[in-house]
């Protein structure tokens, strides 16, 4: 049987710190958990470089872990001191989910935006990034291009105050320029404008923050991963071949070596074509069953189907996504899509150990 991060957790909560009550586990010392076949790696967090018991302790986890795993097993443990270990960016957000698509068109900030209200119908405190630089249209789907957000002083810190609408705080680079202009920024100017929104943001204490990025791969996608350390990836894609060639390349991204973010699931948008008139009735105009068939090949959870109907675009081009409203079959579709996504969420966070951004290489 595969050893888990959770097994390892485990075993270490048998490893008391000295005269403490509680064991090394629920203070927090153990961070950072890999495991590479018979390879289990782990830092172990210390309040000072010259603490007594480092030695022991790390000495008592490997007799531990080979007590309950056996001696097949290479057993890497790296002591550090908590004033060295990175500070998180945004130490009150429990998760960061990144909203992506292959290509454009295939309704990506649409699921974004409703997503983001449903997770918040569903109890959820809840976050949303527009991080589509060139083209913002969350500030549009909220029914908020006027607004203007303002700055306030926190722990010395000028942060920006998100707006906040149907029980999601927003943050957008719409808020910022003229909404009849083009911004015509090079790749920097546009990825240090990310960082500004994510690092810069009020977000408080959030359960999830969702950041809608621009279709496809590019320079934003990668500042993503170096400015946080991103939980997961939401692939969005309609149920054509066009736009499912596009979601392979989209989920090696993110699963590649190099950037290793586990995609937590695939909505497949513009799933059918409802007519208001026949409510009944389903036309398969981009074809059937796409996304829940890339899904399985791929073996990433599938989040479920959404339609195409009239409400959902009269929704957002008046600024009142269709999740807001309850009893209607399009938003228990979008309520569906987040209970999913809850648990899968929660699957990722029990199953695999924190994602760490992606370091700068320099040659």
């Amino acid at each position: 049987m595969a050893v888990t991060p959770k097994d390892i957790t485990t075993i270490l909560s048998q490893v008391s710190y000295p005269n403490q009550k509680e064991n090394i586990v629920q203070m927090d010392m153990v961070q950072e958990i890999r495991i590479a076949g018979n390879r289990i790696s782990f830092t172990l967090v210390f309040q000072r470089d010259n603490d007594p018991h480092m030695q022991t302790i790390g000495q008592a986890c490997g007799e531990a872990i080979e007590k309950e795993l056996g001696e097949g097993y290479e057993i890497k443990i790296t002591p550090k001191a908590m004033h060295r270990m990175e500070t998180p960016t945004l130490p009150g957000v429990k998760n960061i989910l990144a909203i992506s698509s292959g290509k454009g068109g295939v309704g990506k900030s649409t699921v974004a935006s409703n997503l983001a209200v449903a997770l918040a119908k569903a109890g959820k405190s809840v976050g949303l990034i527009d991080a589509d630089i060139f083209g913002p249209s969350i500030p549009k789907m909220f029914g908020c291009e006027d607004a203007r957000p303002v700055a306030r002083l926190v722990d010395k810190r000028e942060l920006i105050v998100p707006v906040e609408k149907y029980g999601v705080k927003l943050l957008s680079i719409g808020f910022f320029v003229n909404k009849d202009e083009a911004t015509v920024w090079r790749g920097p100017m546009a990825s240090n404008a990310l960082k500004q929104l994510i690092k810069e943001g009020d977000w408080g204490a959030l359960d999830y923050l969702l950041i809608d990025l621009p279709p496809g791969t590019s320079d934003i996608h990668l500042s993503l991963v170096q400015t946080v350390a991103v939980t997961g990836a939401v692939i969005v894609t309609t149920p054509q071949d066009v736009a499912l060639a596009d979601v392979i390349k989209g989920v090696k991204m993110f699963t590649s070596k190099s950037i290793d973010v586990p995609v937590v699931g695939l909505v497949e948008n513009m799933a059918w074509f409802t007519p208001e008139e026949l409510p009944e009735n389903k036309y398969y105009i981009f074809g059937k069953d796409g996304g829940k068939n890339i899904a399985s090949e791929l073996k990433i959870p599938f989040l479920g189907e959404i339609p195409i109907v009239q409400g959902i675009r009269e929704g957002g081009d008046k600024g009142e996504p269709i999740a807001h409203n309850d009893g209607s079959p399009t938003s228990e579709a979008f309520q569906s899509v987040a209970s999913k996504l809850i648990h899968q969420v929660e699957l990722r966070n029990k199953f695999r150990p924190e994602t760490t951004k992606v370091k700068t290489e320099r040659k």
